[in-house]
């Protein structure tokens, strides 16, 4: 059973505690250094090692995790003379630990997250950490109360999108998000910060794993007014669901308790616009003035 967090109050920070955030920051400055001394740019960098520019770009300011591909493909780009294959084994190490490095009362989801062959949201207030734009996240975690200092805030960032790794693993993890429509309004971060994170759904949207459907505001019936939820099939195909309201997480395993949200999502889903309606939806939001 998870643990209230208000009772776990350290480590709130676990990438700080063991170097894991300062281990990829500095990895990140030092593949920046060697690519500007090269005179290219992040898409120049990004091409020839056959990843995307926006990866790049979250590796170098310390956001992403250099995965031992990456560093593998990007040593003799950048003339690093093995440097970078060099430190693979302490980056392979770094991501063991970053495995428990979310707070105590967040890590059993966690490890089920990162394994998971699907993963179900439904989403009423922001749109699901695993689809934020970094500068979404930052939003979302300067604005919380009580205040996080500036640290705090960047290892949260940091430590958010490290999980969107899952978004790329193969076989790939099946994905479903219903999100309300008032969620998806809400502009967080101001307006370009809610154009950019609204752009960045309509390309996830697009991935043949990844489901996005909108349940309009006008619609009149509604199977879940509880909350937010997420539903997940772990690795040896159990369901099981988690929620987390005013900073108490609950990971539920009791079947009767999953098959009732799964249903709720099941009657959503039919509910919601279809996914290409959703993408229709959110190009108008992306309109709107």
């Amino acid at each position: 059973m998870l643990v209230n967090p208000d009772k776990n109050p350290t480590p709130e920070t676990p990438s700080q505690e063991d170097g894991t955030a300062h281990l990829f920051s500095a990895l990140g400055k030092q593949i920046k250094a060697l690519r500007e001394h090269r005179g290219m740019k992040q898409v120049e960098l990004a091409t020839a090692v056959c990843f995307g520019p926006d990866l790049v770009s979250a590796i170098e300011r310390g956001a992403r995790t250099p995965q031992p591909d990456f560093l593998r493909a990007a040593d003799p780009v950048l003339g690093a003379h093995g440097a970078l294959i060099a430190v693979i084994p302490d980056v392979e190490e770094a991501l063991k630990r970053s495995r428990t490095r979310h707070p105590d009362w967040y890590r059993d989801y966690a490890k089920l997250e990162t394994q998971a062959l699907e993963i179900f949201h439904y989403g009423n207030q922001v749109v699901h950490g695993l689809l934020q734009t970094e500068a979404y996240a930052r939003a979302i975690f300067t604005r919380r109360r009580p205040l996080y200092s500036e640290d705090v805030v960047e290892t949260r960032v940091a430590d958010r999108l490290s999980r969107q790794v899952v978004l790329e693993k193969w076989p790939p993890t099946q994905f479903g998000f219903v999100f309300e429509e008032a969620a998806l309004r809400r502009p967080v971060g101001g307006r370009e910060v809610h154009h950019a994170q609204l752009r960045r759904l309509l390309m996830l949207g697009g991935q043949r794993n990844i489901t996005i459907q909108v349940m309009e505001t006008a619609c009149e019936e509604h199977p879940n007014m509880d909350g937010a939820f997420n539903l997940l099939t772990a690795k040896n195909e159990q369901r099981v669901g988690y929620t987390e309201v005013q900073g108490y997480p609950r990971l539920i395993v009791d079947p009767a308790e999953v098959r009732a949200i799964q249903e709720r999502y099941g009657i959503m889903q039919t509910l919601a616009l279809r996914p290409d309606a959703s993408m229709a939806m959110i190009e108008r939001i992306l309109g709107d003035r």
